[in-house]
Parts: structure tokens; C-alpha cells; sequence
């Protein structure tokens, strides 16, 4: 994989406003960009997420179909979770894979990381191929806020999913399928 291009850190000129939200702050300051503008702009920090594309040991795929309130609906998407303090990604993956699905992998191969939102949003989402995977006993209870069904679906039926345009799924799950499918065998 091409490493990643470096960062240019903008220089923070003066602090506006902040609000704090579960895990993520909306911040508003006076910043200077790289090129030399001074502005205000809005952002999100985010600490960083972790999204596995599980394959089962014959050849399907497992993804959720979950409630997100922001949209007030449900969507298909990939198991994936946010980062606890101090947390590393593929330890939170592997923690929120038990949690949301019932499964742990025993194989985990980098898929990259990803952007979702860099307008205003600092989020990196670190993605992963997960397999030769193993239903766990008594699975970790998950978040409470989490409505979640578990679907186990094959390549194609995941390629149609996505080309039909008749369910809804998230940019991250349709990032890391593209990366896990130069993986995967047909």
C-alpha cells in the first residue's frame, strides 16, 4: 500500500467555542491554514474507529443491519465501532466484532484507514479483513443504544445491495468492501 500522504497542520490562532458529545467534541476556533488564511471553522474530533469486513469460513460475509438516529433509519453496514481511551484499533475491532455479532476471528489482515467526513470531521477509521471466524459462546453484551440485526450474506448479494440502490449503506462500508474484494476469492 502507498503510505499515506503527510499531514500540514493548520495553526490554531485563537479557541471560540466547544461542546462536548459522548465521544466526539464540535469545536469552533480561529485557525490558520497552510496556504496562509485565517478563518473560523467548525470541526468534529473524533478518537478514531476500527471496521472489520468478517468472512466466514465458507465464503460469506457478516454485516448489520443497524438504527442510526441521525438518519432515523435503518442501514446495512459492516461491524465497526469507536475507539475507547487508549485503545489500539484492532483490539477495539475485535472487542466490538464479539459485541455486535456474536463472532471472533482468529485472522485480521489491514484494509488501510479511511476518511469519512475530512470537511469537518478528524475521524480516521482503521479497516480490517477479518477470518477464519468462530461464533462465541456467551458474546460480550453490546451498547445499549445499539439496535442491531446480524445478516450473513454471500459476495454477490453484497455487490447488489450496493448497485441496486434499493438499501441504504454507509461510505465506510462501501470503502472497505472495495479493499477486502482484492483480497477476497471469487
Amino acid at each position: 500500500m502507498t503510505p499515506l500522504s503527510p499531514t500540514e497542520p493548520s495553526v490554531l490562532i485563537e479557541e471560540k467555542a466547544s461542546l462536548q458529545a459522548k465521544k466526539i467534541r464540535f469545536e469552533i476556533n480561529k485557525i490558520r491554514l497552510p496556504m496562509g488564511l485565517e478563518k473560523e471553522f467548525g470541526s468534529i474530533k473524533h478518537p478514531g474507529a476500527s471496521l472489520a469486513v468478517p468472512q466466514t469460513n465458507d465464503g460469506k460475509f457478516v454485516l448489520l443491519r443497524q438504527y442510526r438516529f441521525a438518519i432515523s433509519r435503518r442501514i446495512i453496514e459492516f461491524p465497526a465501532g469507536t475507539l475507547e481511551d487508549g485503545e489500539n484499533p484492532l483490539s477495539s475491532m475485535k472487542r466490538e466484532l464479539g459485541e455486535e455479532t456474536g463472532y471472533e476471528a482468529y485472522e485480521w489482515e489491514s484494509l488501510g484507514q479511511m476518511c469519512p467526513c475530512p470537511g469537518y470531521s478528524d475521524e480516521i477509521i482503521h479497516m480490517y479483513l477479518a477470518r477464519n471466524l468462530t461464533h462465541i459462546a456467551e458474546p460480550p453484551p453490546g451498547d445499549d443504544d445499539e439496535d442491531i440485526e446480524v445478516l450473513i450474506m454471500s459476495k454477490s448479494e453484497i455487490n447488489k445491495c450496493i448497485s441496486s440502490g434499493n438499501e441504504l449503506l454507509d461510505g465506510k462500508s462501501i470503502t472497505a468492501w472495495y479493499r477486502a474484494c482484492q483480497l477476497i476469492e471469487n
